[in-house]
């Protein structure tokens, strides 16, 4: 999809980027990390020539992006950055429409586009009419990418694009970053200082430094084998912790050991659903199967008692929380499995400590045969 050749790029007399050459796969993740003024925001910008390169090639499907028109070219590449950018005298509606709207939509076309776009960033259709400053930060960033992805673009740059979130937020928008891009599969290219976000939504990461390519791999493989101690430093010591980011709660999704019953169902036969099937949980859910509580049997002395809990927020494991995530909030909340969701908060299964467990201990077993 994306080849960049013997790529330079001189600022003066400083090299920003030196031959620099890689080959970026179609509906791949891929992400640029190293130190601030390294190359990787260059590197990105000259891919839609926002910024001109000195010398090699940069082709996108085999055509040089030289002969492509400039404006054409940035039309067909959705393109994020850390501020966003929102024009704020612009509603929400009107916002993610520009594109469209250049590539000269027709206004049913483009008011279908919005709305499936809202939905897919995980906003609800109120949101259209609202304008940028009405919005939180997160939501800001959800619209960013939505605008970037309206005119269905093949390639999507993505310039530091949760690096102004906090980080609770962060958290939740990259698992949704993960949820749209499995359904979406775009070519990404992806610029973050942070490596923990490289290592946990990277399918492939570039290690760059001096505008330097030092080394571009599957993240398994950087972690496993890394290709000098600059990119072990960068890594960090816990590297072989680091490699539980790897796996998904959604690799672990069991969908035995529970009932799921609807919300409007009575305590009474909830319960005597559980003691007919020997099950010791219920899940309550909506007729959207959006998750709204839960019920547990526990036993008592004399008989079983059904315990009501009704807020499921602190409990609730996203399908793209990776292993680390997953064991902290079970270990913080004392619980021994959990519900897992999806993006749009639909109820997919549950998640147990156990097999949790068995992979931080195959983990470490791997890591003492190393060492």
């Amino acid at each position: 999809m994306i080849e960049l050749t013997n790529v330079t790029k001189k600022f003066g007399k400083k090299i920003a980027v030196n031959n620099f050459s890689m080959h970026i796969k179609k509906g791949s993740l891929t992400m640029f990390i190293g130190p601030s003024g390294c190359g990787k925001t260059t590197t990105l910008r000259m891919i839609n020539r926002l910024t001109s390169f000195d010398e090699g090639s940069i082709k996108i499907n085999n055509t040089p992006v030289n002969d492509i028109n400039p404006v054409e070219l940035r039309r067909n590449i959705g393109y994020v950055i850390q501020e966003i950018g929102l024009f704020p005298h612009l509603t929400v509606f009107e916002n993610i429409a520009i594109v469209p709207r250049l590539l000269k939509w027709n206004q049913k076309k483009i008011e279908h586009r919005v709305e499936e776009i809202i939905e897919l960033v995980t906003l609800d259709q109120s949101f259209v009419q609202k304008y940028p400053l009405e919005l939180s930060g997160g939501e800001r960033q959800r619209v960013g990418l939505a605008r970037a992805l309206a005119a269905e673009p093949e390639i999507l740059l993505m310039d530091e694009p949760f690096g102004a979130i906090d980080p609770i937020n962060r958290l939740k928008l990259q698992d949704s970053f993960l949820e749209i891009q499995e359904e979406i599969k775009k070519t990404i290219v992806f610029v973050t200082h942070d490596i923990n976000e490289a290592i946990k939504l990277g399918d492939k990461i570039a290690i760059i430094d001096k505008g330097n390519l030092i080394q571009y791999d599957n993240v398994s493989r950087i972690l496993s084998n890394p290709a000098n101690e600059f990119v072990e430093n960068l890594l960090g010591q816990d590297r072989n912790i680091k490699a539980l980011s790897l796996k998904k709660a959604k690799d672990y999704v069991l969908k035995d050991g529970f009932i799921t019953v609807l919300e409007t169902e009575s305590p009474e036969s909830i319960k005597k659903k559980l003691e007919d099937k020997n099950i010791k949980i219920a899940f309550a859910l909506d007729k959207n199967n959006h998750l709204k509580s839960r019920f547990v049997l526990e036993k008592a002395t004399s008989s079983k008692k059904l315990k009501f809990i009704h807020n499921p927020a602190p409990w609730i494991i996203e399908r793209q929380n990776n292993i680390n995530e997953t064991l902290s909030k079970m270990l913080e909340i004392g619980e021994n499995q959990l519900p897992v969701v999806n993006r749009k908060k639909e109820f997919v299964g549950i998640i147990k400590l156990s097999n949790i467990f068995e992979e931080v201990t195959k983990k470490h077993i791997i890591s003492e045969g190393k060492n």
